[in-house]
């Protein structure tokens, strides 16, 4: 993600569509959407995400006190349009200290969310055991929404997942305890909707966890 598209899967470098494939192409990935290089959190920066993405652009809005919104990244070209979106904020963790959170939405297969949840992925299905009750909710554009808990991740992070307006939805949050906001049932804004109120969102430095989880 340093100036050039690079892959959803391992942050790889791809390679343009031309004359041997009309896709981009990972060496190790094959076919991928490509994740365009990631600029400074600003509110133009979610803007131009919103504007060609055909997934949801999740945020918690309202954003939880003291917390701010530190970076955006998609995957997608301009041909496609954002097949993934991802975004971070950061702020006060519920235990002390700093916490972040990174909520990425994406179409099937895409593999955005399993890298920064740091499993093979690229989906969080084999991952989650549905069969039993959901960890934690949230309001995801106005809908009630379960995550489950995604096991085999690293010990330094908590995530979880589910389905909300029919894409993956995966919250990923760190140091593992920072997990615990998920208990206080977060309103989740689909951006495209917001309106003017994305003018309001406060920015913060970009988190390095958006360009190397």
């Amino acid at each position: 993600m340093r100036g050039e598209p690079s892959c959803p899967k391992c942050g790889g470098r791809v390679r343009a569509p031309g004359l041997f494939a009309d896709t981009w192409q990972c060496d190790v990935h094959g076919t991928v959407h490509p994740v365009q290089p990631v600029i400074p959190p600003s509110v133009e920066a979610l803007g131009v995400v919103v504007h060609r993405t055909q997934v949801p652009v999740w945020m918690p809005w309202p954003l939880p006190i003291g917390w701010l919104f530190t970076g955006v990244a998609s995957a997608g070209d301009d041909r496609s349009g954002g097949r993934a979106s991802a975004v971070a904020c950061s702020g006060p963790g519920p235990l002390g200290g700093m916490g972040e959170l990174i909520l990425v939405a994406e179409e099937l297969g895409v593999g955005f969310g399993a890298r920064y949840a740091g499993i093979d992925g690229p989906d969080p299905g084999s991952y989650m055991n549905v069969e039993k009750p959901p960890q934690a909710k949230v309001l995801a554009a106005g809908r009630p929404t379960p995550l489950w808990h995604v096991s085999g991740t690293p010990d330094d992070r908590a995530v979880f997942a589910g389905e909300a307006l029919g894409m993956w939805l995966w919250a990923v949050m760190w140091p593992e305890q920072s997990g615990l906001l998920m208990y206080d049932e977060l309103v989740l804004t689909d951006l495209r909707d917001a309106g003017a109120e994305v003018e309001l969102v406060p920015c913060g430095a970009l988190s390095p966890r958006l360009l190397e989880p």
